[in-house]
Order: C-alpha cells, then sequence, then structure tokens
C-alpha cells in the first residue's frame, strides 16, 4: 500500500492507493504543535492496516511555520571579511517606494552573531588568501559561549569553488560535533551573494526543528508498526528521503501546497487537459498555479512574507512556481479602520475554528458565510452547528454595520474572497501573458470546489475540472511524484564564446552528481532521467529566463536552436526579442527525477443508479442578484460516469461542495471527476 498525507494549517489529509489501484481518503485535525500526532491520527481514521504501508510521503508545513513564526534556532553566521552586512545591506529595490518610513525587514541573524573570517576567492574560485583557521576556531569558541545552536557559512565565489566552506564544516565539526552547519555549497551553487547568504541562514535557522520533526515522525511511524519506505514532499514538486530533508530542510518551505499542482499536470495528462490553472482552497490559505503545456514552472526566485509593505526574504533554491494569498475557509471577516469589509489574511484555523464548529470561534469566517448562504450543509460539518450562533457573529460583526441582511452580508464576505482569489488567479495567468480561455482550471482542497465555478467564469475560464478526493489532492498528487533533485550552477558564458567541449563536461559534471547521490539511495541508474535548463539573457540584461535545452552531446548546430528558444520565450515573457542582440547563459540546471512505481488510476464503472437518484434534496442556496434559489443538491458517490445535469446545483462530497451558478452544466467522466462548462463562450 502507498500512502501520502500532508498537513495542512486546518486539517492533516491523508489518500492511500492499495495492490488492486482502490483509493481511498481520510481527514483529521491538526494537532499543533505535534503535527506528527496528527499525523497517527489520520492514519487511524482512515483504518488501514500499517503493516501493509509500503510507501510513505509527507507534506508539511512544519518548515514554512517556523520561519514566519520565527520558532527557529538561534544561528550564527561565518562570512568572508567585509560580508558581514550582506543581510542587512540586503536589495535597494522596495515594493513600498514612497514610504520615507520604510525599514527592510530584520535579518533572522542579528549583527552580533555575523562574524568574519580572513578567507578570499576570485570570481573564478581561484584562492586569493587562504582560510584562517585560527579565525574560525575563536569563532566557534564563541559561539559556544553565547549558546548558539546552528550556524550558517557563506563565503564569496563558494560557489564556484567551495573548498574554504568544506574546510570550515571539517574544522567546526571536529570542535563542535553537536551543533547543526550549514555551507552555502550545500543548498545552492547559484551566485547572488545576499539571497545565497539568506538561504543558506534560514535552511541553519530550522535545521534542528526539521530533525526533530521528522525523527519524532520516524519514530512514531515504527512505534505504530510501520515499517515503510519513507519520503518527504519538496517545493520543486519531487520527493527525497528523510535522511536528505533533515540536512537541506529548506527544500520543504511549500512542501505541501506543490504536491496538488503537480497532482493537477499528471491529471492533466490523464484527460487530456495540458494547460490548467491549479486552484487549492484550504481552510488558512488560496493557492494557484499556470501548468504551460503540461509543464509544472519551477523558480528559484522564491521569497517569504514578501508583500506591497515588505520585501520579505529570498530563499534561492527550487520551488514550483505559486501564488499564496490568506483567504480559505476560515478567513476571518473584519471591518477595517475605513469602515471597509475585509476577509483574511488572519484565520480561525482548526482551534476554534469558524463559529459554526462549535469549538468556541467567536468571529465569522468564510465557512460560516456559505453555511448561511446555503451552500454547505450542517450535517456535513462533524460538529453540533448551531446556526442561529453563526447567523448572529455575522450580523455583529458585518450585517449591522451596513445596516443589511445577514443574507446579504454573508454574500458580501464570499464575494470579497472570491475577489482576493481573483486576483491570485490573474496573477498567474493573466499577468503572465496568457489567456485564461485557453486554459483548464482544476479546483481542489476543501473550498476550491465551491469557490472556482464563479472564479472560472468571472476569468474567463470555460471549463473546471473537480478531481477524484478534491478535498485530499494535494496528498493525492504526492502518491503520483516521484523523487526529484535539482542541480543548479552558476556558468556565465556568451554563445558566441561558448567551447563545446567544456559545456558539454560541465553537464556531464551535474548529471554524474545527480547519479552518485540517487546511487547511494539504491535506485538502478535506468531509473534515473535527467531534464536540462538553461538562465539565459540578453547581454547587459539583468534577470534571466529558463529556457529547456536539450539533453546529449551539444554540437555546433544546437547553439542555434537554444538562441531561438529562448527568443521566442523572452517573447512571450516580456513582449518583445532582441535578435541583433548577444545572449549569454547564467546558469546551467539539470532536473534529476529517479522514477518510482506509482499507481495505475482505473476508470469507474458505470451504475444503473439515475442522476435523479443522486439527489439528497431540494434546498434554497442565495445567489447573487437572483436570491434565494431552490436547488437540487446531489450525493457525489451517487454519480455515475456518464451523468450530468445543468446548474444551479451543489454537489457534496465527505468533506467538500461544488457549487454551480444558473446557466452552468455537469458532467462526471470516466475516472469520476467532475467536468464543469461555466457558461463562457
Amino acid at each position: 500500500m502507498r500512502v501520502a498525507t500532508d498537513i495542512g494549517g486546518t486539517f492533516t489529509d491523508l489518500v492511500y492507493v492499495d495492490e488492486h489501484g482502490d483509493i481511498g481518503v481520510a481527514k483529521s485535525p491538526t494537532t499543533p504543535p505535534n503535527f506528527e500526532q496528527g499525523v497517527m491520527d489520520v492514519i487511524e481514521v482512515s483504518g488501514i492496516e500499517k503493516e501493509a504501508i509500503h510507501t510513505f510521503i509527507h507534506g508539511s508545513t512544519v518548515i514554512i511555520n517556523a520561519l514566519t513564526e520565527r520558532k527557529g534556532i538561534k544561528t550564527g553566521l561565518i562570512t568572508t571579511k567585509g560580508f558581514r552586512d550582506v543581510l542587512e545591506i540586503a536589495r535597494g529595490n522596495r515594493p513600498d517606494l514612497f514610504n520615507v518610513r520604510y525599514h527592510k525587514p530584520e535579518p533572522f541573524v542579528p549583527r552580533y552573531l555575523r562574524l568574519e573570517v580572513e578567507e578570499r576567492l576570485n570570481y573564478q574560485g581561484e584562492i586569493i588568501r587562504p582560510l584562517d583557521r585560527e579565525q574560525v576556531k575563536s569563532i566557534v569558541s564563541y559561539f559556544q559561549q553565547e549558546e548558539v545552536k546552528a550556524v550558517a557559512i557563506a563565503y564569496l565565489h563558494a560557489y564556484v569553488n567551495p573548498v574554504h566552506e568544506q574546510l570550515t564544516v571539517a574544522l567546526i565539526k571536529e570542535l563542535w560535533p553537536e551543533v547543526h552547519v550549514t555551507a552555502s555549497h550545500e543548498v545552492t551553487k547559484e551566485w547572488r551573494e545576499y539571497e545565497r547568504t539568506n538561504t543558506t541562514v534560514l535552511n541553519s535557522y530550522v535545521k534542528p526543528t526539521a530533525a526533530s520533526y521528522i525523527n519524532k515522525l520516524q519514530g512514531k511511524l515504527k512505534e505504530n508498526g510501520v515499517d515503510s519506505y519513507n519520503y518527504i514532499m519538496q517545493s520543486n514538486g519531487g520527493t527525497t528521503t528523510f535522511a536528505q530533508a533533515k540536512e537541506t530542510p529548506i527544500n520543504m518551505v511549500e512542501s505541501g501546497p506543490v504536491a496538488g499542482v503537480y497532482g493537477a499536470a499528471v491529471l492533466g495528462e490523464l484527460i487530456g487537459e495540458t494547460n490548467l490553472i491549479a486552484f487549492d482552497i484550504g481552510g488558512t490559505t488560496a493557492k494557484c498555479s499556470l501548468i504551460d503545456k503540461g509543464g509544472v514552472k519551477v523558480s528559484t526566485d522564491y521569497y517569504i512574507e514578501r508583500s506591497e509593505r515588505s520585501a520579505g526574504y529570498p530563499i534561492k533554491v527550487p520551488v514550483v512556481d505559486i501564488v499564496e494569498i490568506g483567504n480559505g475557509g476560515g478567513s476571518i471577516a473584519w471591518i477595517d479602520d475605513a469602515g471597509s469589509l475585509r476577509v483574511g489574511p488572519e484565520s480561525a484555523g482548526a482551534l476554534p475554528g469558524p463559529v459554526a464548529y462549535g469549538l468556541g470561534g467567536t468571529k465569522p469566517t468564510t465557512t460560516d458565510a456559505n453555511l448561511v448562504a446555503g451552500r454547505l450543509a450542517a450535517r456535513n460539518f462533524g460538529y453540533n452547528v448551531d446556526l442561529e450562533k453563526v447567523k448572529q457573529a455575522i450580523h455583529e460583526t458585518v450585517a449591522s454595520h451596513f445596516d443589511m441582511s445577514v443574507e446579504e452580508a454573508a454574500l458580501g464576505m464570499i464575494r470579497i474572497a472570491d475577489s482576493n482569489m481573483l486576483n491570485a488567479l490573474k496573477l498567474v495567468s493573466v499577468r503572465k501573458g496568457y489567456d485564461p480561455r485557453d486554459f483548464t482550471l482544476v479546483a481542489f482542497g476543501g473550498g476550491g470546489p465551491m469557490h472556482a465555478p464563479i472564479l472560472a467564469k468571472e476569468l474567463g475560464v470555460k471549463k473546471v475540472v473537480v478531481p477524484t478526493a478534491s478535498s485530499v489532492f494535494s496528498a493525492w498528487g504526492m502518491l503520483m511524484t516521484d523523487l526529484r533533485r535539482d542541480y543548479i550552477q552558476t556558468y556565465i558564458k556568451r554563445l558566441g564564446q561558448l567551447d563545446i567541449t567544456e559545456i558539454n563536461q560541465a553537464w556531464a559534471a551535474l548529471e554524474q552528481e545527480a547519479w552518485q547521490q540517487y546511487e547511494a539511495d539504491g535506485l538502478n541508474r535506468e531509473a534515473v532521467i535527467y531534464t536540462r535548463f538553461a538562465d539565459m539573457r540578453y547581454v547587459g540584461q539583468e534577470h534571466t529566463v529558463k529556457v529547456q535545452v536539450p539533453n546529449g552531446e551539444w554540437q555546433a548546430e544546437t547553439f542555434a536552436e537554444i538562441v531561438e528558444r529562448f527568443h521566442q520565450l523572452h517573447e512571450k515573457t516580456y513582449t518583445f526579442r532582441l535578435e541583433q542582440t548577444e545572449t549569454e547563459i547564467v546558469s546551467l540546471h539539470v532536473t534529476a527525477f529517479g522514477k518510482v512505481q506509482k499507481p495505475t488510476l482505473k476508470k469507474l464503472e458505470k451504475t444503473d443508479i439515475l442522476v435523479s437518484e443522486a439527489i439528497i434534496e431540494s434546498r434554497p442556496v442565495y445567489f447573487e442578484g437572483k436570491g434565494w434559489v431552490t436547488t437540487d443538491v446531489y450525493d457525489r458517490h451517487k454519480l455515475s460516469p456518464g451523468a450530468s445535469f445543468e446548474g444551479p446545483a451543489i454537489v457534496e462530497e465527505r468533506s467538500s461542495s461544488t457549487v454551480m451558478h444558473p446557466g452552468q452544466s455537469l458532467t462526471v467522466d470516466e475516472y469520476g471527476n467532475l467536468i464543469i462548462l461555466t457558461g463562457v463562450n
């Protein structure tokens, strides 16, 4: 049996597939701060035999939570003399341009714990000044006095030649074996001193937290009789071993959300849809990502805590290109100082949760609004829902302020949340030069199917797909992933001056490094597949675009093909091309997939159940511009492949509801996915 678990802000999800290809799902409340207990709880709820688990895959928010909540470990930084304040200087560009009181984000390492050492390499990696080992010893002694728990090492030009970093790591481990150490070349071999240093610091900052969590989880699994191959979801859309995850936990920063994006790409390939927008609404956040021609976009230009008021913190590791906003089912409605209605980013979380849960929550949330508007049924909550209490909370916070009915206030909350989500969808599509009419929206998460049909219509998307197991789809996506590692090396060369032998050797070195790591994991060479990319730009530019380039030995004619691909991609991204301007490569990027056995999805058998027999009830639902409309509610599990009907309608399942608006139609495909035509021509 292959099992995947995904820890979210509100629920921990589980999906399993057995040897016959049968899929099962389960949900259980997330249990902060002991998240591993939530994993065991959901395994228990699922009813599966623990001894039957052969492969266990896990996605977690532990790393992003440790960073955003500042719950990492006291960290010290060792850097090249003269570069102590790289974290403080950061970048000159700032988001809030006209704010004269603007403050840069505080570095994770204060200045008294940022120390310099005599050593120097030039940009080609040649040693100009040897490492002063005595200074390193002195720094170690100082860090011990200051009770530092983790050390980050980031030397100038270590991405070309890591020799001094390697010597420093060896010396620290000799003098102080129990401390957690990260050297920059271990997490990234790309240039950009500030970004590289910050990434190294953040990896050290969360390393003990990650190690503790993974060890606890592994211990719990063994304690409960689970003897499985264990993997963790990474931000690049692939998995890695528990052991590797403990060394470079920063690669888990978006561990859970990206699995759903990858799952959407796999689903799209299965149903013949290659242009997709993956749209995930959970209890705390809404996330979306664009998949162009089946390809999931991965970038190393990732930031945490970046907003219109803050520059955030860069993390220079491969992360699936994803936009995330603080709007989910638990997002709280509130009135700002100007008297306007807002929804999110604060969330009620799992505890106390929405008012409807009856666990002590008093602030109205998006879930409460959907309940009052008739889009959710109280019987599906798993709690004793006091509807009058929910209405009272909406009345006190919203309805009384605007002198409107509770139903209108609930719809207003839903529309504000929808507006926030629509802006996020535009960021990954229209703002990037894509026409939404060319894409299909894949909606998942507990709230995705509820909001997606109307958002797709407003965006101009013609079709929405609500997959089987939509509320736990991110966990489903983990079942479909391969092992993945990314190897990126800064390699600045103009195309016209490129030596074919030299660049072929550079590609071979990256692929050999990948193979050695997979060989250590026990994989066969035939199971490892490589994909190459080059980060390219016009000479004189600052930023690059990522171009997929051919595998194998390059020839002279290969260069012309690569340049043409770059021109096309640059024009698509920035609307222009400069064919007379010389191009250059900035970085080489090899993605190495370790292929693992994945489940084969079964087509559903048609049943004799009529569509009318799947109707649970007809109840009033509040729609914008229509008011209360009597709406048929269907049981998803009774809908057979080929079933179809018109909106308005609601399709209910255990932990999600799909809301179809008037003028929309739905068909169930052969795999049990709900295919909704939004009414866009």
